[in-house]
Formats: C-alpha cells, sequence, structure tokens
C-alpha cells in the first residue's frame, strides 16, 4: 500500500518561507514520479512541482521559479519543496503526489498539509 505523508505546513507572514516534506512508503521511490499540488480556498487543484522517476528532472513552472525549488532524497524516501519569499496567494492545502511507471495519472495522494501566509 503505497503511503504518503506529507508536514511542514503553516503559518507565515508574506515574505517568508516554509519547506514541506512528503515521507513515502510502500514504493520504490525512484520508480515513481512524484510532485507537489496545491488547492487554494474556492478554486480547484493545481501542480506546483514534480520529479521524474527515471533520471530525477525537476519540473516547476516559471511563475514559481526563483521561488520554490523541489528535490527528493532516494534513500530517505522523502520529497521536498522549499518554498521562499512566500505570498498570500500561495495560501493552500499542499499535497503530494506519486505516479507509478505503468500510470499516466496521478493515482496516490498524501492527506495534504495546509500553508497559510499572512499580509
Amino acid at each position: 500500500e503505497v503511503q504518503l505523508q506529507a508536514s511542514g505546513g503553516g503559518l507565515v507572514q508574506a515574505g517568508g518561507s516554509l519547506s514541506l516534506s512528503c515521507e513515502a512508503s510502500g514504493i520504490t521511490f525512484d520508480d515513481y514520479a512524484i510532485g507537489w499540488f496545491r488547492q487554494a480556498p474556492g478554486k480547484g487543484r493545481e501542480g506546483v512541482s514534480c520529479i521524474s522517476r527515471s533520471d530525477g528532472t525537476t519540473y516547476l513552472p516559471d511563475s514559481l521559479k526563483g521561488r520554490f525549488a523541489i528535490s527528493r532524497d532516494v534513500a530517505k524516501r522523502t520529497l521536498s519543496l522549499q518554498m521562499n519569499s512566500l505570498q498570500i496567494e500561495d495560501t493552500a492545502i499542499y499535497y503530494c503526489a506519486a505516479r507509478a511507471p505503468d500510470s499516466w495519472s496521478w493515482d496516490d495522494w498524501g492527506q495534504g498539509t495546509q500553508v497559510t501566509v499572512s499580509s
């Protein structure tokens, strides 16, 4: 059974930083693509960043480059998201998710961790 445990959320002032972690179990960690998604109040879920399963190539949209950085520790089976210069618009529940090598969809999800950015 795949389990993803996200942590590290909290309340931070605009301009501050947070580091999220996602611990994975039940999978061969580097066989899976793994990533972060978020859902802001009243909005749909959106992708934040992900790492490919094979060579660890990272994806980050231009809108977040320079502020967010994704990384993984294969030995610790942990995915991280460093978020700097946080903005009020970054307020959301952040989820980590995994995609199996034979799947086209993100099938396994963690429970989410709340990030709230205040002015």
